[in-house]
């Protein structure tokens, strides 16, 4: 069983940064892929970002690559994702999410969520 809370969410102008944290429960985190996905009113959740466990392999999706970067820290139980160049598009629901199967990741189908944080860009 994984627990995930995200933090880090806010208002923040178009063109700035910012960093998402996720803090999961547990003593097997390491052994978790980890992912950050996203939903925007009246559209479905999706991929944004994914590392597998060791944080040696990073996925992104197109509409985020280069502006967006997932790390972890396997001692802290922590994931992040660091957000650049924010433009009002990437206004969403952030969430985290988990499962030992990066492919089930990349589906949009880990086991285990977060409650979600908001992401709001203005312009």
């Amino acid at each position: 069983q994984v627990q995930l809370v995200e933090s880090g969410g806010g208002l923040v102008q178009a063109g700035t940064s910012l960093r998402l944290s996720c803090a999961a429960s547990g003593r097997t985190f390491s052994s978790y892929v980890m992912g950050w996905f996203r939903q925007a009113p009246g559209k479905e959740r999706e991929f944004v970002a994914a590392i597998n466990s060791s944080g040696g392999s990073t996925y992104y999706a197109d509409s985020v690559k280069g502006r967006f970067t997932i790390s972890r820290d396997n001692a802290k139980n922590t994931v992040y994702l660091q957000m650049n160049s924010l433009k009002p598009e990437d206004t969403a629901v952030y969430y985290c999410a988990a499962d030992r199967n990066i492919v089930v990741v990349a589906r949009g189908s880990p086991a285990y969520w977060g409650q979600g944080t908001q992401v709001t860009v203005s312009s």
